[in-house]
């Protein structure tokens, strides 16, 4: 059983057995046989449904919330929608994956919706994209987070409490309300997504990492309000730092942001294989 059915499991059953679904459920046990209320109904002529795994990306910010802002006075949310766009064509056109955007345009979406996305379309795999500001000018490279209450360090503290006052600061305050379920159903999901995500995450740096320059230390994990999605397996990727002079200048070359989304591109692809 995987970590969707498991969470269904937990949601379908405190509402079944109140919807007099405990009723039958001993009629059954006791040797009889429930009638059904009413004749089922015919099913519905229905419409082929694309089957392939869906991948949600999450250009960071966007509207009101510019996000980091670069030496020169580039703004992150348009770097990430611009890799995003990017990194979704180049998926796309390999035909075995199905790519959502929390965003298509400069507007900005609270970190619950975006979050809300990847639920509802029942994602396979959640990244969150960013071109983030860091207290050390110095430094620079692409990293991968996945989500802990513990950050790994502090600059992975400082990032995800940069990005959690987002919602603050140009909107909502967040707080994704956790499923009706029992505890260990639910627990059992969000383990389940998070060792897959870890697993995803190695994969990622690893496979990027053979061609962009690195994070010391990327692989790293805060306590990100945008991850806390517990039955999707969720990472944030900081592709560099618009603090850096040099990661700006790359991150705003149309050439050299179509080489990194390319790569990431791959490496997601290639990270979906990874349970």
């Amino acid at each position: 059983m995987d970590r969707r059915s498991v969470l269904k499991l937990g949601l379908s059953l405190p509402f079944l057995l109140s919807a007099g679904a405990g009723d039958a459920l001993a009629a059954k046990l006791a040797g009889g046989v429930p009638m059904p209320g009413r004749k089922p109904k015919a099913p519905a002529a229905t419409t082929p449904i694309d089957q392939r795994p869906i991948i949600v990306l999450d250009p960071g910010h966007g509207g009101r919330d510019p996000g980091a802002i670069g030496p020169s006075g580039a703004f992150e949310k348009t770097i990430t929608l611009d890799l995003a766009r990017r990194i979704a064509a180049r998926i796309e056109a390999g035909g075995t994956y199905r790519v959502v955007l929390t965003r298509r345009k400069d507007v900005f979406v609270p970190l619950q919706e975006r979050a809300a996305v990847a639920q509802r379309v029942q994602a396979d795999l959640f990244v969150s994209i960013h071109a983030d500001s860091a207290p050390n000018p110095d430094a620079r490279g692409l990293s991968a987070y996945t989500l802990s209450e513990k950050a790994s360090d502090g600059l992975a503290a400082a990032i995800a409490d940069r990005e959690n006052a987002a919602d603050l600061i140009h909107g909502i305050d967040i707080g994704v309300a956790d499923p009706e379920v029992a505890a260990i159903l639910f627990d059992l999901t969000r383990r389940h997504s998070l060792n897959t995500a870890l697993a995803r995450k190695a994969h990622i740096v690893r496979t990027a990492g053979a061609k962009l320059r690195l994070l010391d230390n990327p692989r790293r994990s805060a306590n990100f309000a945008v991850l806390k999605v517990p039955d999707v397996p969720a990472l944030l990727i900081e592709t560099g730092f618009l603090s850096n002079v040099a990661d700006e200048k790359l991150l705003t070359s149309d050439n050299s942001r179509a080489r990194i989304a390319n790569v990431l591109a791959d490496a997601f692809a290639g990270a979906m294989a990874v349970a």
